[in-house]
C-alpha cells in the first residue's frame, strides 16, 4: 500500500474517532475535539490526491477508497448533526432550523448516492468519470460548513453571540453547499450523459 493509500486509510480510521468524540458528552469540549479531528480527516482528501497525483502514485486501490472515505466521512458528520440538535439549534433557536438542515442533508445524501451509482455504471463500462470543479468547490464548502457545525454548541456555551455568528455562517454554507450539490450534480450527470447510451 503506497503512501496516499495509507493517508486515505487513516481517514477512514478517523470517521469513528469522529463520531464517539462527537456523541461522549462526558469528553470536556467533546464538539471542538469532534470538529478539529474531522478538519484533520478532511485535510486528508485533499494531500493524498495531490501526492498521488504529483508522484503518479494513482492506483485502482486508492480510485476506490478515496471517493468512498470522503462520502462516509461527510455523511456520517451531517447525519450525527442532525442526531444532536443542539449543535443546530444551540444559537439559532426556530422551528425551521431542524426541517432546513434535514432538507439540505437529504439533498446532498442523495446527490451522492445518484453520482455514485453513475459512476459504478459507467466502470462497468469501462469508463473512470473524473470529478469536476464545480464539486470540488462544493466538498470545500460542504466540509467548512460542518466543521463550523460541530464546533458552534461548544462555542455558544461559551459565548452566545459568538456561537449564533458561526452557527449562522455555518447554516448560510450548508445552504449554499446544497445549492452546489444541486448544481453540481446536475452537471456532473449532463457532462457524462454518453454513459447512460452504453449497450
Amino acid at each position: 500500500m503506497n503512501l496516499p493509500n495509507k493517508i486515505t486509510m487513516s481517514r477512514i480510521c478517523l470517521i469513528p474517532v469522529f463520531a464517539v468524540i462527537f456523541l461522549l458528552d462526558v469528553i470536556p469540549y467533546n464538539y471542538f475535539i469532534a470538529c478539529a479531528v474531522f478538519v484533520v480527516a478532511a485535510c486528508t482528501d485533499f494531500i493524498d490526491g495531490h501526492i498521488a497525483r504529483s508522484r503518479g502514485l494513482v492506483t485502482n486501490l486508492g480510485k476506490f477508497l478515496d471517493p468512498i472515505a470522503d462520502k462516509v466521512l461527510v455523511s456520517t458528520a451531517l447525519i450525527l448533526l442532525l442526531v444532536r440538535q443542539e449543535t443546530l439549534t444551540a444559537a439559532w433557536q426556530g422551528a425551521w432550523v431542524m426541517p432546513v438542515a434535514g432538507v439540505c442533508v437529504a439533498i446532498i445524501l442523495a446527490r451522492e448516492l445518484i453520482v455514485s451509482g453513475l459512476r459504478m455504471v459507467a466502470a462497468s463500462a469501462g469508463l473512470v468519470l473524473a470529478a469536476d470543479n464545480i464539486g470540488k468547490v462544493k466538498t470545500t464548502v460542504q466540509d467548512i460548513s460542518v466543521a463550523l457545525l460541530v464546533a458552534c454548541a461548544d462555542i455558544a456555551s461559551l459565548h452566545a453571540q459568538a456561537g449564533a455568528w458561526i452557527c449562522g455562517i455555518g447554516l448560510v454554507l450548508l445552504a449554499l453547499a446544497t445549492l452546489l450539490t444541486v448544481w453540481s450534480g446536475i452537471n456532473y450527470i449532463v457532462k457524462n450523459r454518453a454513459v447512460f447510451s452504453q449497450q
